[in-house]
């Protein structure tokens, strides 16, 4: 099935016409997970997302895959044995967007840990999460600490702990399990959106739907319908009849990025801020990056695109200033930044980093199943949770049996490399491939890292470009991924393919500058735009590139952080 927006009016028709079993609101990581799970079981499933895929809070995390090890210290002993060994799961099934990563937790007199108590808690940790043997935990000397990391503050400095997390990118993980879905029957459109809901006798039986693109309103009609909605999940709500008394509590966080000349971390760091907190900070493709901030985020703000304040950059400015000492960076070395929104369970008198991660599934009189709440890592089984329901109600009520859930040890998109254990064989051939196709080694092996068993799909764009007029201006690595992201990944704005489909905007945002034209041009022709159309998405990227570089100024949008 093809997962393209040259074949949006088809899909969209379809998902007027054919009655579904289930219909997703959501297309983040939550929704992507609900409908792989239900897809593979045999249920008829449709999905929309009213921006693009993972363009809210599953493109603006961490981008860490972690077991929790601060819950450990909130007594959260559940989630931590539960994301630990999703941790494990999540990695297995797609090697290529999720990477052990091994993390320094300096120790420091007066810390948030001490040196016995984080010693206990990293066994319990390990021992809860199932840690597989070459990734336990080790305790580290002041000397070995600094060995690892010779940025790290030295004074009080008692030692450190050494564990594994596991790094990824999170909007990619999200496309990945978005397209396994739609390989197993799943239909999934972006940038259309859930507006009305269709009752029949009280009973939730589908949702009118706009497309945002070309403003048609249509019907889909499903026999139970999710809201994944994320930052959103309340709004949505909000248009059903069956409302509970439960909220949402959503609060922001911030991480800027810094090329590696300016700060040159070797490894990556979880370290006290002067407040009490914990920050992380991790080198990636040339770049380090730092966060997270935690500060309340008012409902009637922008959830669509929360940016950085001067205060966010500020805070984390004065964390790093605080543990890495001989650090001189200011906001000036600042090449990029993100801001996200975390959904969270609303809690009484809780500060934000206090507020649990947990998830909670409500279910409404009128049948709507709301997801709310999570993590990242638990994506894949909050889904499995999520259809367990659906599969008992839709039992229930038309007598039909569904398998059990299936995603446990089924590779996502991209993940057919042989887990973890084949991962490296498989980049090693693919890199030969590319060469061959006239990539440079660097380039076969970053896009095989990136795409996993789809870069057969990408070398053949590269190949073919290669053979014939370069009419693009675009070296045929880029032009390849744009073709790939098109075609493939139902990428339908530049911003789609610099921010959900590569990272660029993040971590490269040089590279975006430099192709940033040329890609627009081939957009325009692959998917048919017109002039005016064009030079809108042309003003959209170029607004992200400026929020990514400039910071909202504190006195124009007061935002405090939670000391």
């Amino acid at each position: 099935m093809t997962f393209s927006n040259q074949n949006r009016t088809e899909t969209l028709r379809r998902m007027e016409e054919e009655p579904f079993d289930l219909l997703i609101i959501g297309g983040g990581i939550t929704g992507a997970g609900i409908a792989l799970d239900a897809s593979t079981r045999g249920m008829k499933v449709a999905l929309v997302e009213m921006q693009d895929f993972a363009a809210g809070t599953s493109s603006r995390s961490t981008k860490l895959v972690h077991g929790g090890l601060r819950y450990l210290k909130q007594f959260e002993v559940g989630m931590v044995a539960e994301v630990g060994k999703e941790r494990a799961i999540v990695y297995e099934n797609g090697p290529h967007v999720t990477t052990p990563e091994w993390m320094l937790l300096p120790l420091h007199k007066g810390g948030t840990f001490g040196k016995f108590t984080t010693n206990i808690g990293l066994r319990v940790y390990d021992f809860l999460a199932g840690v597989k043997r070459s990734e336990r935990r080790k305790m580290l000397s002041a000397e070995e600490t600094i060995n690892k990391e010779p940025l790290v503050k030295r004074e009080q400095l008692m030692g450190g702990g050494y564990y594994v997390e596991y790094r990824t990118d999170d909007a990619r993980l999200t496309i990945e399990v978005m397209k396994k879905a739609v390989e197993n029957g799943a239909q999934a459109i972006n940038y259309v959106k859930a507006e009305q809901f269709i009752y029949e006798d009280k009973k939730m039986v589908g949702v009118r739907v706009k497309d945002l693109l070309n403003n048609e309103v249509i019907s889909i009609q499903a026999k139970k319908v999710v809201n994944a909605a994320g930052p959103w999940v309340d709004k949505v709500r909000k248009e059903d009849y069956s409302i509970n008394n439960k909220r949402l509590r959503l609060t922001k966080g911030v991480h800027i990025v810094f090329d590696q000349s300016a700060f040159p971390l070797h490894q990556a760091v979880y370290f006290d801020t002067p407040d009490g907190r914990m920050v992380f900070a991790i080198p990636r493709e040339g770049k380090t990056y730092v966060g997270t901030t935690d500060t309340f985020y008012a409902e009637d703000k922008d959830i669509a695109n929360p940016k950085p304040l001067s205060s966010d950059i500020e805070y984390i400015l004065k964390s790093i200033h605080y543990m890495f000492p001989s650090v001189k960076v200011t906001e000036k070395d600042v090449e990029s930044s993100w801001a996200g929104v975390r959904p969270l369970i609303y809690e009484e008198g809780k500060d934000p980093s206090e507020i649990s991660r947990k998830d909670e599934i409500w279910e409404g009189e009128s049948g709507l199943i709301t997801i709310a709440g999570g993590k990242l890592t638990g994506y894949r089984k909050m889904g499995e949770t999520v259809v367990d329901l659906v599969a008992k109600r839709l039992g229930e009520e038309t007598n039909r049996s569904f398998d059990p859930c299936q995603t446990k040890h089924m590779p996502i998109s991209g993940g057919d490399v042989g887990g973890s254990a084949g991962y490296s064989k498989f980049l090693n051939q693919k890199i030969a491939q590319g060469t061959a196709a006239g990539l440079e080694k660097e380039e076969a092996l970053y896009l095989a890292a990136k795409y996993g068993s789809n870069i057969d799909q990408i070398y053949q764009f590269a190949e073919d470009y290669q053979n014939r007029q370069k009419e693009y201006n675009l070296p045929a690595s880029v032009y390849a991924q744009v073709m790939y992201a098109i075609k493939c990944e139902m990428a339908a704005k530049p911003v789609d393919f610099f921010i959900r489909r590569t990272g660029a905007l993040f971590f490269r945002i040089n590279w975006v500058q430099q192709w940033k034209d040329s890609v627009i041009q081939l957009m325009a022709k692959e998917l048919n735009w017109d002039d005016i159309t064009a030079e809108n998405y042309k003003k959209q990227l170029e607004k992200e590139l400026a929020d990514a570089i400039t910071p909202v100024d504190a006195q124009s949008n007061v935002e405090a952080i939670v000391q």
